[in-house]
């Protein structure tokens, strides 16, 4: 899969059209202290809200933390919510061109309220009547122009009026006349209407309601399944995803081909599915093959049920996994900035409290062993910011460090209180020796430090601080230190 992700770089930039239901996610957190006297329900005290785009906007989200160009065509109403959707859509550079405002409907609003992560409510604003004539094509007009530049089109469908089946089927006629591929995130029962699709992308159940089925669970279930849509639908193939079970392809004439998925903690399968088609389309546009565009989009589904709502998973957290995914036991990773970032991001989006600290840690020994191990019992996940050699000479001297930046993160990383090994440090005398950088890049929960400082004497403190962080200063302990071991070993 790397050379896939290489390929995915050269390919920024590269324009993918996405058509279908725009929405606003909203996300209401707060805590629950108290039963309502008024009846007996919870009441949330909220403490803060998180707005992104939901439905189609996952797509286009998911394609933009990829490095692509989306182009959305969708449909918001004429109300400050559907202002909002454009700038967030400006935000992640979309091409919002073939966003429509229709006055018939307000923007789709889906609102969860969420007490320490926990899912208590959610509420939806909607119209899903179809798009007027006058909307359809406009729309229409809109796809045909920019086909003629993309690599792929999406069609995600929730079901809430953009995609009629004039849209649908103009929309895959314009991509079929330019070659490229058509990948359709599927709604409701009847899967004729988008027929000449290369690939639809039901899960379980989709696929089970689209083809009369209690339900299903074994791999000849899904086969049967799948077939009997395949030629039915006049579909080229059934890309179904099946949650921990991972993803089946299908297509006709061709053997089944079932990609098992890692067995990973599910912490929310919201957005997985439009992560899965979002890949997908992104592997297809850069020359990739079915089986291994698949292969990606079910490794970074993977990645996505470990996140907490519609987050995204970015081109860096995929390469990021998959490179952790290649030591062996249990060694923590020694991770460059952008990719301690993008792991960083994973673990805050679950919900768990990132710990950091700093240092040379050139001879390990009792001392560091206890101090990161107290670290490591007030966080979640404890970083270990470790001084490069460059940086270690200059604190130390010439003659240090006894052992190279490499070795030092395999010894440190295969500590159990250690999750994740940064290097930092100046490059010569008179640069910024201190981790300062690197804690405002990854704006951990707590810093701590060893050490008889006060607060107001580091001047991580103030990085800290100021985005919320806490500053814990932790003892260390007596007669342990790598200087004392060298004098002793040297006498």
């Amino acid at each position: 899969m790397q050379d896939l992700i290489i390929k995915l770089e050269n390919a920024a930039g590269r324009r993918i059209v996405v058509v279908g239901d725009l929405m606003l996610d909203r996300f209401v957190y707060g805590d629950v202290e108290r039963i309502s006297p008024e009846s007996p329900v919870p009441v949330i005290n909220v403490s803060h809200e998180k707005h992104m785009l939901g439905g189609a906007g996952n797509v286009l989200a998911n394609l933009s933390a990829l490095g692509l160009k989306p182009v959305i065509v969708a449909l918001v109403g004429a109300d400050p919510q559907g202002r909002e959707v454009m700038d967030i859509a400006r935000d992640l550079d979309a091409d919002i061109d073939g966003l429509l405002t229709d006055d018939s409907r307000p923007t789709t609003i889906k609102t969860r309220f969420l007490a320490r992560h926990q899912h208590m409510l959610r509420t939806d604003l909607e119209k899903t009547h179809p798009a007027s004539s006058v909307l359809e094509q406009s729309m229409i007009a809109t796809v045909e122009r920019h086909v003629k530049n993309a690599g792929a089109v999406v069609l995600s469908d929730y079901g809430k009026g953009v995609l009629t089946p004039a849209v649908i089927a103009a929309t895959i006629e314009a991509a079929r006349a330019q070659g490229i591929p058509v990948l359709v995130d599927p709604k409701g029962r009847d899967y004729t209407i988008y027929r000449g699709a290369d690939y639809v992308t039901p899960n379980r159940k989709e696929l089970a309601e689209a083809t009369g089925r209690a339900s299903l669970k074994t791999d000849d279930e899904i086969t049967s399944a799948a077939k009997e849509l395949l030629q039915k639908a006049g579909i080229g193939g059934v890309v179904a995803t099946r949650s921990e079970d991972g993803i089946s392809i299908f297509r006709d004439g061709e053997a089944p081909l079932h990609l098992r998925t890692q067995v990973r903690e599910v912490f929310d399968v919201s957005g997985a599915g439009d992560t899965v088609v979002s890949v997908m389309a992104a592997a297809l546009a850069c020359g990739a093959g079915l089986a291994d565009a698949a292969r990606l989009a079910n490794f970074a589904a993977g990645l996505a049920v470990l996140k907490l709502g519609t987050t995204p998973v970015s081109l860096e957290e995929i390469r990021s996994a998959l490179s952790a995914g290649s030591v062996s036991g249990r060694q923590a990773r020694l991770a460059s900035v952008s990719e301690a970032q993008a792991q960083v991001g994973i673990w805050r989006a679950q919900g768990l409290k990132v710990g950091f600290t700093n240092g040379c840690f050139d001879i390990i020994h009792k001392g560091h062993v206890n101090y990161l191990e107290q670290a490591r019992s007030r966080c979640d996940r404890l970083v270990l910011g470790l001084n490069h050699d460059a940086s270690v000479r200059i604190l130390k001297g010439p003659s240090r460090p006894v052992n190279d930046e490499n070795a030092r993160a395999c010894v440190t990383g295969a500590l159990s209180s250690v999750d994740l090994v940064v290097l930092f440090g100046a490059l010569k005398e008179g640069e910024d020796n201190t981790p300062r950088d690197l804690i405002a890049a990854l704006r951990p929960d707590i810093f701590f430090k060893g050490g008889d400082y006060k607060i107001d004497q580091l001047p991580e403190a103030a990085i800290v601080q100021a985005y919320g962080g806490d500053v814990s200063i932790m003892g260390l302990e007596e007669g342990f230190s790598t200087t004392n071991i060298i004098a002793r070993s040297a006498g």
